[in-house]
């Protein structure tokens, strides 16, 4: 397990939890609860969109884990962009009620990291992968095989944070990136690769096998 200084809440939520409850005390102490509890429900909101909590990584060297809590949308054939081979994706949509901390599918080298800046149409949508703001990760796995996956910004999300660059080594459910207010993640993964979730079922960051994959050969 990665471990890094905030394990029940993500540092990028830090200023926005202490603000909020900040608010919210100021006006409970100079009012009252009934005129301080738009601003208590507030900071609730944010202590929940910003939990970060630990997680237990499956011991299944071929598996290929969630990189994000939500429901799957998408289970299908599709053209990697970035690698410019054909792959089978499966993407991870987030609500605002999700986990938004990203978590790495596998162990493996990072090989190259691709910004595009873009829209932000509802996430939900197929054409959010395309036009999106977007971050995509290639991942060289350890059995020789590369993946793609791909923070995509919501309607709501006007941020998308990495923490990884070329040549970064990362270890299956490491912490790489996090993507503030709604948003969904996509995989490209080796078109021989066994999917093993359904549309509409949901799932946990690093605690959900996505698929399996097999060694190179």
């Amino acid at each position: 397990m990665n471990h890094y200084p905030h394990p029940k809440f993500a540092k990028e939520g830090w200023l926005y939890i202490a603000s909020s409850c900040g608010l919210a005390l100021a006006v409970l102490f100079l009012t009252n609860l009934i005129a301080a509890l738009p601003f208590i429900l507030v900071a609730i909101f944010v202590l929940q969109f910003f939990r970060d909590p630990p997680r237990q990584i499956p011991e299944d060297a071929d598996a290929i884990l969630s990189p994000a809590d939500g429901r799957i949308i998408c289970v299908e054939k599709a053209f990697d962009e970035y690698q410019k081979v054909e792959a089978l994706k499966i993407s991870v949509f987030m609500n605002v009620f999700n986990v938004h901390s990203n978590r790495s599918p596998v162990d493996g080298e990072v090989l190259d990291v691709q910004y595009f800046a873009g829209k932000f149409v509802n996430a939900d949508f197929d054409k959010a992968s395309t036009e999106n703001e977007r971050n995509a990760v290639v991942v060289k796995m350890n059995n020789g095989q590369n993946i793609t996956f791909v923070q995509v910004a919501g309607l709501v999300a006007r941020r998308i944070l990495c923490y990884v660059k070329a040549g970064a080594i990362l270890k299956r459910g490491e912490r790489y990136g996090f993507i503030r207010f709604g948003s969904r993640v996509d995989l490209y993964l080796p078109l021989d690769a066994t999917p093993l979730v359904t549309i509409g079922q949901k799932v946990k960051a690093t605690e959900t096998i996505l698929a399996r994959i097999g060694s190179h050969g």
